[in-house]
């Protein structure tokens, strides 16, 4: 039996993360992954894949430059699903070989089977060759989820899909339907939107991704309606089947049928927990496959923790890595490293792109914060014509008193990039006179903040005269 000092479950950002954090502290890893390869869901079906497919459908089609060349330039007229592929097959394996190096250099010990528990501190290991235990004084679960199923939606992995499945269909549909309005499903409906198919989407909320602003969520939807996206909102699907002639139909409960070549399921993730075995360690998950963890990410059990996906919102690569991170700081009674929630930035790789860090007006407005805010429009900047994005706008908010940014919401090509600009401002306390008195390289996106920020100040102007 192998004793370590902590022992990690699963390989994805935040494992993988936590498992590098602890060695740097001189313990002795374990890690364990139920894959082949490691990178878990984020690099082998999720966020890279996804991502990469994004920047290939960009490309490829050419979406970025219509606004200079036509709505009919294209750089590929006949794209296919192995155009898409090819790109992320290339990307994703660079990824594997990237993490691997990683582990290894630092002298993690991958463990290749399926991990569950024993009891609080020993872990079976079922891999090809046989089944392993081994004890460790804290474990980290860090197994991320995997597409939630419902008995309405049969997947058959050609026509019927869920966001795993995406590079399995063997053709690039002419019409699809999506279920689910959130991230993975607006995400995947904007890339196939892009390269002309016919899309509808299904969501049962009354508006598209409500934890982001309205103003921007509403900049999207048209974006999507001018992409002949047909929206169905407040609408639920009751069930789906597939037609003798290979087309799907999805039935909703307001009585209406929608039919399409293909439909992607995507309404929410569960927690990846099926095999951990978790009452052996005394803990329990809830419906959704959740784990219960407190502020150092420890779960009812001391020396156990959970980090990343499995442990709920915001469900964010960027920000598991950080979970990883703490949880190991907390897990060797380091109390100093501190990480402010309220500073995460959020990327959602729509098109066009969208990211925002802070407060949105519906939240302040619900304070009762006295805000002010600030756009700037792409097509009233430089880089904007350039680039021939004309849609996109940034948006500051800030304190009508202090002047503090409380918030920073962007829509536009580059959106996940800029948003950086105003996280560190807002880490550092700092306030919209900063864009007003900085000098920034002309021409390029930034000077959205400068001329957000005089938009801003001049709003606020008229109420001092």
């Amino acid at each position: 039996m192998a004793t370590y000092d902590l022992l990690v479950i699963g390989s994805g950002p935040s494992g993988q993360r936590a498992a590098v954090s602890a060695v740097k502290k001189g313990k002795r890893v374990a890690l364990v992954e139920m894959r082949s390869v490691v990178g878990g869901v984020c690099i082998n079906t999720g966020t890279i894949p996804s991502k990469t497919m994004r920047e290939a459908v960009l490309h490829l089609s050419g979406y970025n430059y219509r606004s200079v060349y036509g709505m009919n330039y294209r750089v590929k007229e006949k794209i296919t699903m192995s155009d898409l592929a090819f790109r992320v097959q290339h990307v994703i394996k660079t990824e594997v070989d990237v993490t691997e190096a990683q582990l290894s250099r630092n002298g993690v010990d991958v463990l290749t089977g399926t991990a569950s528990f024993v009891d609080t501190t020993h872990v079976q290991v079922d891999g090809t060759s046989g089944s392993t235990v081994h004890e460790a004084e804290r474990i980290v679960i860090a197994v991320g989820t995997k597409p939630a199923s419902t008995t309405k939606v049969p997947l058959n992995g050609r026509t019927i899909i869920n966001s795993d499945q995406i590079l399995d269909l063997q053709t690039l549909p002419k019409t699809m339907i999506v279920v689910g309005g959130g991230v993975i499903g607006v995400e995947y409906c904007c890339m196939f939107a892009a390269l002309g198919v016919r899309m509808t989407l299904v969501e049962k909320r009354p508006r598209l991704l409500e934890f982001a602003d309205q103003e921007i969520i509403e900049a999207l939807s048209y974006h999507l309606r001018d992409s002949r996206v047909t929206m169905r909102l407040h609408e639920e699907v009751e069930s789906v089947e597939e037609l003798a002639d290979g087309t799907v139909v999805a039935n909703l409960e307001s009585k209406k049928r929608i039919s399409g070549d293909a439909l992607l399921y995507a309404v929410g993730r569960q927690g990846n927990i099926d095999e951990l075995n978790l009452p052996a360690a005394g803990i329990e998950a809830d419906s959704r496959g959740r784990i219960p963890v407190d502020k150092d990410f420890r779960t009812k059990v001391p020396n156990i923790f959970a980090v990343g996906d499995v442990i709920g919102f915001p469900s964010l690569a960027s920000v598991s890595m950080e979970q990883g991170r703490i949880a190991v700081e907390r897990a060797f009674g380091d109390e100093v490293v501190q990480s402010n929630p309220s500073l995460y930035p959020y990327g959602i790789y729509t098109i066009p792109e969208i990211s925002f860090i802070g407060k949105t007006e519906e939240q302040l407005t619900e304070e009762d914060v006295p805000y002010e805010v600030g756009v700037a429009y792409y097509r009233e900047i430089a880089r904007g014509q350039i680039r021939g994005d004309t849609t996109g706008r940034l948006k500051l908010i800030f304190h009508r008193e202090t002047k503090q940014i409380l918030g920073v919401h962007i829509i536009g090509e580059g959106a996940a990039e800029l948003v950086h600009i105003g996280q560190a401002v807002m880490t550092l306390n700092g306030t919209v006179d900063y864009f007003i008195d900085t000098v920034f390289n002309y021409p390029t996106l930034a000077e959205c903040y400068k001329a957000a920020a005089f938009n801003g100040i001049n709003r606020l102007a008229r109420f001092m005269e």
